[in-house]
């Protein structure tokens, strides 16, 4: 059977690199984006604003009527924030929850009555890395990911009777644009972070540039898309980003916190 793939945030970067190599795998595709006209996919894209649960489930219905079903969903569409918490806008904080953590699960609630209807379906939520830790300057982004990790494993419980399987894919650090669209909270000249605030910003970016090919997460997605008892956690990223979460496990939390310190020259 074709598969019906909705990915959410298929415009760019890891959501436009598993949409086109799913395509290229012969599945039915459909990405979403809030500018859908700018498209240089292979598989057409849809406007969804995860932030609007109107335009969700309009997206969710024309795929319906136009496929019958969707058996696969792919939580990607996220934004990144920076900053210190103390001088981070609460509208900001709460728009990035708004995208990162909220919109997935109103996208679940649009498309599980369809799954349930199938007795079948996949819901891969794309987390982060980020999520497993606090990490300095970036506060907001780790919650709202964290968040999200621990939402599929209760949800996991709950849609199971259903023949309905969630999982999460954690990312480390890879090759996209997200740093373009990442709200950062500006560097105040008299700010008492200013200083360690603008050396974390220099190796978070440097992190980014360096990343790996968004085609390896891709690959991944494609692994799980065959395996019929997926997993409810996997990681994708370098070994030492990877290795983090287990020291965060192993290691008592101060010995864990000065690392993490060290690593940002804090």
């Amino acid at each position: 059977m074709n598969k019906v793939i909705l990915i959410t945030g298929g415009s760019s970067g890891i959501g436009k690199s598993i949409g086109n190599f799913l395509h290229n795998k012969g599945y039915t595709v459909y990405g979403t984006s809030r500018n859908p006209t700018e498209n240089s996919s292979v598989f057409p894209l849809l406007f969804l604003d995860v932030r609007n649960t109107s335009s969700i489930k309009n997206t969710v219905d024309t795929i319906i009527e136009k496929s019958g079903r969707i058996d696969i969903v792919i939580n990607n569409a996220g934004v990144g924030i920076t900053g210190p918490i103390e001088e981070t806008p609460t509208e900001e904080i709460k728009g990035n929850f708004e995208t990162n953590f909220f919109g997935p699960i109103e996208v679940i609630k649009a498309v599980l009555p369809q799954m349930r209807k199938q007795k079948s379906g996949l819901i891969i939520n794309i987390t982060s890395i980020a999520g497993y830790m606090g990490l300095p300057y970036r506060g907001i982004y780790s919650a709202s990911k964290g968040a999200l990790e621990l939402i599929t494993e209760s949800l996991r419980m709950e849609v199971k009777q259903f023949g309905i399987q969630i999982t999460n894919i954690a990312p480390g650090d890879f090759a996209t644009n997200i740093a373009s669209g990442r709200y950062h909270s500006p560097l105040i000249e008299n700010s008492p972070y200013k200083k360690s605030y603008q050396k974390t910003l220099e190796i978070i970016d440097k992190h980014v540039d360096s990343g790996r090919d968004p085609n390896i997460m891709a690959q991944t997605v494609f692994e799980i898309i065959q395996n019929p008892n997926p997993k409810i956690h996997y990681k994708v990223g370098f070994f030492i980003q990877k290795f983090s979460i287990i020291l965060k496990r192993i290691l008592p939390d101060k010995v864990y916190e000065k690392m993490l310190m060290n690593h940002y020259k804090l």
